[in-house]
This record gives C-alpha cells, sequence and structure tokens, in this order.
C-alpha cells in the first residue's frame, strides 16, 4: 500500500534517526555556547599575559570552518558580521530535516511511471473513487492487482468485451472503441471525448474524478505552502536570535587580527574585517607567496621568530607542531597555554598539551584550563579524566599531577551506581541517600517540591519518556509518571550531555544532587574498603623503618627475590598540631568548627575529636580529625556529627581529653585490652606496626591473594598497593600492604610456594604432584 508518506522524501531518516541528529545538534550547540561563553575570559588572559612579557598559546578543537563556508557559500564573500555557529547549526538542523510534503508537480516524480502505484495512490488518497467489483481483492491475497484483475476476467464471462454504457453520450454500441476512467469503473467512448482530452487512448478520467483530484492536488498544494511558510518562520525565528560569533574568529579579531595571531589550523580561509570597518569579509588563508599546504608551518615560524606573540592551534593543525619557547629560537619568552576547549580523548590532550612543553625549552610553559560554572559541561572533563586514568598519563604516571581532572571522573562504576540512585529517587521509587539541594532544615524546598523539579526538566530533555501530563499545570507533576529506559539508567555520558540543554540555575541543582550522591558513594567505599584507588599515600607523623627487609620468597627462574618491610607507623595528631590546625580555621570564622566529645560511651570510654568545617556547596560537610589516627578519609556530614557528638566549649577539658585518648592509644587498639582479635588488631591503635611485600610481586600474587581471601574482615580481604616514606632517611617503599592479622598466612603460603618450586626445580613438575 503506498501511504501519505510516500508524499514525502522517502531519503528523510526515520524517527528514532531524526532523535539522534536532534540530540545530536543538542549537545554541539550547547557547546559552541560554552566555548563562546569562556571567549572574554580568554582574551583577558592573553592580554595580561602579553602585558607581562609571556606570549600566548590558545588550544581549541573545532574551528567552526563547516558553519563559515556554508555561510558564505549561501550570503556570499561578503558579510555584515562573523558567522555565529551555533546560529548556523540551528539553521542546517531545521533546513536539512524540517518534514515538507511534497508539492503537487512533485507527484509524478514519486509516482513514477509505475501503473501500479499510480492505481494504489488513486485508490487510497483521492476521494470519492469507487471501486470495481472485479478489482477488489480479497485481504489475504498478495499477488499484484493486475494478476488478480486477469483471474478474475478468465473466471467470469463478463469482461471488457461486452458493452458498456458511455458515460457522455448515455448508449450503448458495441461497434464504437470504449475506454475506462483511469479511478473508477466508468466508460466512454473514445469518439465522444472533448478534442485534447487525452493523450492516448488508454488514458481517461471521467468529469467527477478530474475534479476529485484537481481537488485534492489543491490540498496538497496548500499543505505544501502552509508546512513551507512554518519553516521559513522557523528560520526567520533562528536568525532574529542573538547569538555569539564563532570563537576563533572572535578571539583573532579581538587580539589583533590575523597579522597580530599565528593560526595553526585546519581551516582554508577566514573571516577578517573589511577595509573600510563595516562587515567581514572572507579571504583564503593561502596567498601568492606560501602555498595551502604550507601556511601552517609559515605560520609556526612566524611565532617562533616572534613576529606574532599570540597562536591558536586546533586539533587538525596540532600534529607533529612544537610551538616551546625552545633555545634555538628568538621567541624563547614563556608560553600561556590556554585551553578554552578540552579535547574529548586523553592522547588528543597530551598531544596538544605536548605542543609548548617538550624538550630543549628555555622555561616551562603555563597550563590555563577554562571552565564554566556549568555542571553539564564537566561532561568533556569527565571524558579526558576517564581517558586520561586509561592511558596512566597525567593521573598515575606523575602522582602529583591531574587530581583536578581526576576529581571530574564521574563516569565510572560509581557515577553509574549514583546516576541510577538518583533517577529512582526523582522518581519516588526509593529513599534519597543524600539530603536534595535546598532541601535541608533551613531551606527553601522540601524533598517532594524538588524531585516535582526534577522530574519536568528530565521529561524536556527526553530522559523520563511516556510521562502522562495532566490537564492542570500546576499539578502536572505532582505524581510521578513515565518511565527511564533501561539504557539510559547508568548512562553518565547522555545524562551529563542532556544536561547542557536546561537553564543555568536547573542543571546546577541537578548536578549538585548527582555529585552528592557519588560523594557518598566514594565514602561509603572508602569506609568500607572498597574503593580502589590505585596507589595509597600512606601519610603519618613518623614511618620508621624496623629492621631490614626479609627475603620470603626467591623465584627460581629469574632469582629475583620479594621481601617483606616491617615499618613503625604514629599516625596520631598531636595537641600542639591539632591547636594549631583548629586556630587557622578560627581566624576564618568556619561556623559550627572546634572539638567535640561523643554523646555515648563506646567500649568502655568517650571518644573526641576535632570537626573543621568545609564550607562549600551543598549540604555541610566537616574533615575529621582525632588523636589516634589524624584526619579522616572521609567528611561527616552536619547532620551525622550532631547527632553522635556534643561540642566541648572549653580548650582546656579538650586538650586534657586529647591528650588522654593520644597517649591510650599508644599500644592499645579501640576495642581495649580484652579484644578478641589481640595484638595484631590495629583498629584506632596509634602506633602500629605495618607489613609491606615489595621486590617481585607478579609471580606471587596469587598467593597473596589466596591468603588474604581467607580472613574474617572485609578490609583484610583486599589488595592495596601503597607508597610511603621514612621520616628519618626519607627512604621511599612501595608494594603491597599485608593487613597484620594476615601476615602468618602470607608467609605460610610463600613458603609452601617455595618449597613446591623447589622440589619442581629437583624432580622435575611430575614427581611433585
Amino acid at each position: 500500500m503506498l501511504t501519505i508518506s510516500a508524499l514525502y522524501d522517502c531519503e528523510k531518516p526515520s524517527s528514532s534517526q531524526l532523535w539522534r541528529l536532534y540530540w545530536a545538534s543538542h549537545q554541539r550547540f550547547f557547546r559552541h555556547m560554552c566555548m563562546s561563553a569562556k571567549v572574554p575570559a580568554a582574551v583577558k588572559l592573553a592580554k595580561q599575559a602579553l602585558q607581562d612579557g609571556k606570549c600566548v598559546v590558545i588550544g581549541l578543537q573545532s574551528t567552526g570552518e563547516a558553519r563559515t563556508e556554508e555561510a558564505v557559500s549561501k550570503y556570499g564573500n561578503e558579510l555584515d558580521d562573523f558567522v555565529s555557529g551555533p546560529r548556523e547549526l540551528l539553521l542546517k538542523l531545521v533546513e536539512d530535516n524540517y518534514p515538507l510534503p511534497l508539492p503537487a508537480h512533485g507527484l509524478q516524480e514519486v509516482l513514477g511511471k509505475d501503473s501500479s502505484k499510480q492505481r494504489q495512490f488513486r485508490a487510497f488518497h483521492i476521494p470519492g473513487r469507487r471501486r470495481s467489483r472485479k478489482s477488489k481483492k480479497p485481504e489475504d491475497d498478495f499477488e499484484s492487482e493486475e494478476d488478480y484483475e486477469t483471474e478474475s476476467d478468465a473466471e467470469s464471462g463478463e469482461s471488457n468485451e461486452g458493452p458498456r454504457i458511455c458515460k457522455i453520450c448515455c448508449s450503448e454500441d458495441p461497434k464504437k472503441v470504449s475506454i475506462e476512467c483511469q479511478d473508477c469503473d466508468a466508460s466512454a467512448h473514445f469518439v465522444c471525448l472533448p478534442v485534447g482530452s487525452t493523450g492516448t487512448c488508454t488514458e481517461w478520467r471521467c468529469p467527477s474524478c478530474d475534479e476529485a483530484q484537481r481537488t485534492y492536488v489543491g490540498q496538497l498544494q496548500a499543505r505544501y505552502e502552509k508546512a513551507l511558510e512554518r519553516k521559513h518562520r522557523c528560520l526567520d525565528a533562528i536568525r532574529s536570535f542573538d547569538l555569539p560569533n564563532n570563537p576563533l574568529d572572535d578571539i583573532i579579531d579581538q587580539l589583533g587580527g590575523p597579522d597580530s595571531v599565528a593560526e595553526i589550523t585546519g581551516r582554508r580561509g577566514f573571516l577578517v574585517r573589511a577595509a573600510n570597518g563595516k562587515g567581514v569579509v572572507y579571504q583564503s588563508r593561502s596567498s601568492k607567496d606560501v602555498a595551502m599546504e604550507m601556511v601552517n608551518m609559515h605560520e609556526k615560524q612566524q611565532f617562533m621568530e616572534g613576529r606574532k606573540q599570540v597562536a591558536i592551534i586546533s586539533e587538525a593543525g596540532s600534529a607533529g607542531v612544537s610551538l616551546q619557547a625552545d633555545r634555538r629560537v628568538s621567541n624563547q619568552k614563556r608560553r600561556v597555554h590556554i585551553t578554552l576547549e578540552l579535547p574529548w580523548s586523553a592522547d588528543r590532550a597530551i598531544q596538544q598539551f605536548g605542543r609548548t612543553h617538550r624538550s630543549n625549552q628555555a622555561c616551562a610553559p603555563e597550563y590555563r584550563l577554562l571552565f564554566t560554572n556549568l555542571g553539564g559541561e564537566r561532561r568533556f572533563a569527565s571524558i579526558v579524566a576517564k581517558r586520561l586514568e586509561t592511558l596512566g598519563a597525567l593521573t598515575q604516571g606523575d602522582r602529583r599531577a591531574g587530581p583536578s581532572l581526576s576529581a571530574y571522573n564521574y563516569d565510572s562504576i560509581y557515577g553509574k551506581k549514583a546516576l541510577a540512585l538518583m533517577y529512582r529517587s526523582i522518581m519516588e521509587q526509593c529513599e534519597s541517600p543524600v539530603p536534595p539541594p535546598g532541601c535541608s532544615a533551613d531551606g527553601e524546598w522540601v524533598p517532594h517540591e524538588f524531585f516535582k523539579f526534577a522530574r519536568a526538566a528530565l521529561i524536556a530533555v527526553g530522559i523520563v519518556r511516556d510521562a502522562v501530563l495532566g490537564e492542570n499545570p500546576e499539578k502536572e507533576f505532582e505524581k510521578p509518571s513515565g518511565r527511564i529506559p533501561e539504557s539510559d539508567i547508568h548512562d553518565v555520558a547522555r545524562f551529563l550531555n542532556r544536561l547542557l540543554g536546561l537553564p543555568p540555575d536547573i542543571q546546577n541543582r541537578l548536578f549538585e544532587y548527582f555529585v552528592s550522591i557519588f560523594d557518598r558513594l566514594l565514602s561509603d567505599a572508602r569506609r568500607d574498603g572498597q574503593f580502589d584507588c590505585g596507589i595509597i599515600d600512606i601519610k603519618a607523623n613518623s614511618i620508621e623503618l624496623q629492621d631490614t627487609p626479609k627475603t620470603v620468597h626467591v623465584d627460581p627462574m629469574s632469582g629475583a627475590a620479594t621481601t617483606m618491610t616491617v615499618l613503625k607507623v604514629d599516625r596520631g595528631l598531636t595537641w600542639e598540631s591539632a591547636l594549631k590546625l583548629f586556630e587557622q580555621n578560627e581566624a576564618e570564622k568556619k561556623p559550627k568548627s572546634g572539638f567535640y566529645e561523643s554523646k555515648r560511651e563506646w567500649l568502655g570510654r568517650m571518644h573526641y575529636l576535632m570537626a573543621i568545617n568545609c564550607l562549600k556547596s551543598g549540604p555541610t560537610c566537616y574533615r575529621i580529625f582525632r588523636p589516634a589516627s589524624g584526619e579522616a578519609l572521609r567528611e561527616m556530614p552536619e547532620e551525622e556529627l550532631l547527632s553522635k557528638y556534643s561540642i566541648v566549649t572549653s580548650l582546656e577539658l579538650a586538650e586534657k581529653k586529647w591528650q588522654d585518648e593520644y597517649t591510650i592509644t599508644e599500644d592499645q587498639c579501640m576495642h581495649g585490652p580484652k579484644c578478641k582479635v589481640g595484638s595484631s588488631c590495629t583498629v584506632g591503635r596509634r602506633v602500629q606496626e605495618m607489613f609491606i611485600l615489595g621486590g617481585l610481586i607478579l609471580p606471587v600474587w596469587g598467593t597473596v591473594e589466596k591468603a588474604l581471601s581467607k580472613q574474617v574482615r572485609l578490609s583484610h580481604r583486599r589488595l592495596r598497593v601503597v607508597w610511603l616514606e621514612t621520616s628519618s632517611d626519607n627512604q621511599r617503599i612501595v608494594g603491597l600492604h599485608i593487613p597484620n592479622p594476615a601476615v602468618n598466612a602470607v608467609l605460610s603460603g610463600l613458603a609452601q610456594m617455595q618449597a613446591t618450586q623447589r622440589s619442581e626445580m629437583a624432580h622435575g613438575p611430575e614427581v611433585a604432584t
């Protein structure tokens, strides 16, 4: 059947493809908007660097060349102003994908010359058509209409050969040649037809059918014209938007134009201010002296020689280009590398960062990574952090590099769990693990109001689907409705992408809620010993080597040894250090910071701590310091702190209690002298022995893991790689931390492994088995 969809361009994408195209354009549009919002800050930083006697390198990924060339092809080489990338993107989306029915003159192109398609179209789309009995097909007959009519003619004694009544003269004359109407069962004598009414003896339409077709074609043409008018109104509305210019052209213009800025990109041309100051003109980057293939090398040479103090590089132009303060060139000023747009992968990020930081440089560059305060923009940092962690380029290769990027890696297992928890909380399918933003005791909202507001936002960006919207706008989102597809439940990338399209206040609140849940999951994982953060720094008041490392295993093939190092670690925080930290924070007037006492005894005694307000957005949290263990790994929410502890107002009392606990925990765990685990228990003990397995690790990894798996406590079963430095001689030690209760089991397993290997070497594997 030829349905009404045949009246549209059949090459248009399907509904699912259109949605994918829409959301892809949605993401690119708001990414361009974020980039444009950072242009003033980038220009300000660049001008300040130039005033300080430095030179500037600005890095971005996309140049907007496609949008510029499209605008030039449409409007010509002379434009009123620089091209707006977001505007051209929206215009292209509407121009290419707005659904328009074909005009009347386009019907023949759709139907073609196929007679069966023409009959189907007339049968199902022209009102008033009367279908003949002989051409009516059973519903279960899948043969062609021509085949069916032939069979009907063969079975019936009545066929077209019999006399028919002429539609025009209303008579029957078997001697006259008749012709049938194309749309109904009417017929007419060929000689009765008006002159010029048909070109052949097989094409004719009766007056009623002809009028019906003319009316329907007129309706199609009117519908096409109305749709075209709606499309033009949409395009006019987009052109009226005050959208920012292409960031690349805007930055070059504000920093002095092409004469002052070296452009190292993949563009073939650019827009510059006209000589008369009115409008802009499109110019090719090549010239008589410099071919297009050598433009980037020529621009680089001008920057390295100091003729141009600013360089802009893109992904396409940065490969193989060195812009560092090389000792062999004239321009040895310090580079200030401003990153306007982060790349989408770590290898590309490293490639761009490495353009200004290479060997033989006179001075190292300064890096300035620009971010807006929009929660959704952290999507790009999240992707880069994920790739950097995989490559080990910044976050692991250099232990002091990359923590700012690692903090944005939300596309992890904990990020996926946090997203699923957030969705279920918003849909009120479970209790929220953290208070929503603005829903504290003195907040502006209650949780139900926040969830109603969040559901409306998720529906607006297409994450919640099939929602039932009521007639009353005020009660529209009172009850959860709709669903979140299973594929979206853990898709952090899609959530952060869609977040970009929400108003700043809404997306920041939603992102803050997501991050609060994310932080809570990380804190819980660290508390339970489940968080794998790679190599862990052991920080303590003092770390001393007890004895020389002891060899516990020797590999029979290589002769490499595995050693056990015993260290004495004092994790405590003295009263003097605690008081100094407290006075520093008291000067900053952090509310409710101070010393606290537990509200009830635990294991026979009260416990004390110092809490410092973090003063960050979201739920109020405190850094926790204890006499026996120093700073805690996780921050404590204010609600938990006030429910378990009460503040100590007297510094004299706080000092006495702090000193007492500091002394008691030197050789006693928090369970007291009657601890069931015995002297190997280190929970809450200030001074403890730490066992580090070093040297050759990989061959014995399985044996160590097997020994730890038999431990009672979950925290004693995990393998952790630690890094520490002794206090006296600054000796650095890296290895596997063996929990104290598991030391004997590990040593026994290694000894048994060593005996088995020696037996195999002496008698062969079969005898040993």
